[in-house]
């Protein structure tokens, strides 16, 4: 396998210096890119998207739940995306994983575990943290809301997590350079799909 490309998604320098430099003592020739907002993400994906792995904060200026994932997943469903967060709640770590999620690498982890982890989602696998149990009876609504959600397009997921933030339809289709029509066709068709 050649050296993989990695980005890692924190709005806190001082953990993303940390988890890169744990992970380039780890996977040889590894080239390890930062961003410290869902946007500097996007645009980093947009000038390249050859990355082999996101590693992404659910909690972040701008991203609340799991919008940033669920963004991601629609814009880029080819990258594999491991949630990286303080929270080690059953309920949270088997929603991500139901949103698309490679893996969940809890922020508490040791160094060798979270090396573990991201070596072997690289390697195709699925990856939660040792001593979870996921095994407990999903949640019907939450499993029947991610199927709902990953028939949005991007641009739907966008004007979603845009109306999460409080915005008006005025304000999207200002952000995007859309007319308010398109914006209010997007809600609808929102609506719509999640019922």
């Amino acid at each position: 396998m050649a050296a993989p490309r990695l980005v890692i998604v924190d709005d806190h320098p001082l953990f993303r210096g940390a988890l890169s430099q744990t992970l380039g003592s780890a996977i040889a020739g590894v080239e390890l890119l930062e961003a410290g907002s869902l946007d500097e993400l996007t645009a980093q994906l947009a000038a390249d998207g050859s990355v082999d792995l996101v590693l992404l904060d659910l909690a972040m200026p701008g991203v609340q739940g799991m919008s940033g994932l669920l963004y991601l997943r629609a814009q880029h469903p080819e990258i594999p995306v491991v949630i990286v967060s303080a929270s080690e709640d059953p309920g949270t770590i088997r929603r991500a994983l139901e949103f698309g999620a490679s893996g969940y690498i809890p922020k508490s982890l040791a160094s060798d575990v979270i090396r573990e982890a991201v070596v072997k989602v690289l390697d195709g696998e699925i990856w939660s943290p040792p001593g979870i149990d996921l095994n407990g009876s999903a949640d019907p609504a939450t499993t029947e809301l991610a199927k709902r959600l990953a028939t949005l397009t991007p641009q739907q997921v966008r004007v979603l997590m845009m109306l999460s933030e409080g915005l008006l339809n005025k304000q999207i289709a200002y952000e995007l350079k859309v007319s308010e029509a398109t914006i209010k066709a997007h809600v609808s068709a929102i609506l719509q799909k999640l019922n």
